[in-house]
């Protein structure tokens, strides 16, 4: 972990839960705030056992051949229940033992889930980059929260995702003919440079190769 870093406290209750993030995501660093990336890494999130063991996948790729260096998998109790909005609380215990097996420190972190697009800003991208301190964006599947018009159908086109009056995101094409993904950044990271860093990771595929190579270790049970 950077100095920077908060510790992960891992609340009580779910009301505990959401005081927290919204204290958290003021603590948030929306701009550009890393030096030069060779080392960039994927974490993704499978579960096991009907969902009672959190399994926590990091891959550390080089760049810019994204050629795999490391990996690691953690594996613990799920220990927290689900609830929309606190799934990070479910998936970071497990995220940060991952990381802390990784002898190869990246320099920026891609999550397959939501940074700042996030009801209270603050989803899994956002936190570990507090939990952390390592510059982090959020590349999800999926929308959370906000409205967004759909971007044109060219690689890297984008269109704002608005929530409350706020840009928290973008819908950003990475494969003609396919869903967007939903780009927001996590901290260290400016909106602009989450959107490029995505981009820069994602090959043929709609995911980047970071949350690909990830997912596979993390699916590998299966």
């Amino acid at each position: 972990m950077d100095a920077a870093a908060l510790p992960f406290v891992m609340p009580a209750t779910p009301s505990e839960a959401i005081a927290q993030q919204k204290q958290l995501a003021d603590r948030v660093i929306q701009h550009d705030d890393f030096g030069e990336v060779k080392r960039i890494a994927g974490i993704d999130i499978g579960f096991e056992d009907e969902g009672t063991t959190v399994r926590a996948a990091v891959v550390v790729l080089a760049y810019p051949g994204l050629q795999p260096l490391e990996s690691a998998v953690a594996k613990r109790p799920t220990d927290f229940p689900y609830i929309p909005g606190l799934l990070s609380y479910r998936e970071i215990p497990a995220a940060l033992e991952a990381l802390a097996q990784i002898t190869v420190k990246p320099d920026l972190i891609l999550y397959d889930g939501q940074g700042r697009a996030h009801p209270r800003r603050c989803g899994i991208a956002t936190h570990m980059g507090l939990a952390t301190g390592i510059p982090s964006v959020g590349v999800a599947k999926s929308l959370l929260c906000g409205r967004f018009e759909p971007p044109p159908a060219e690689r890297g086109a984008h269109t704002p995702l608005i929530h409350r009056g706020e840009i928290i995101g973008v819908a950003l094409t990475t494969r003609p003919g396919y869903k967007p993904v939903f780009v927001s950044c996590g901290h260290r990271v400016s909106l602009e440079s989450a959107i490029a860093w995505t981009m820069a990771c994602t090959g043929r595929w709609r995911l980047p190769e970071t949350t690909r190579a990830a997912h596979k270790l993390a699916s590998e049970w299966r």
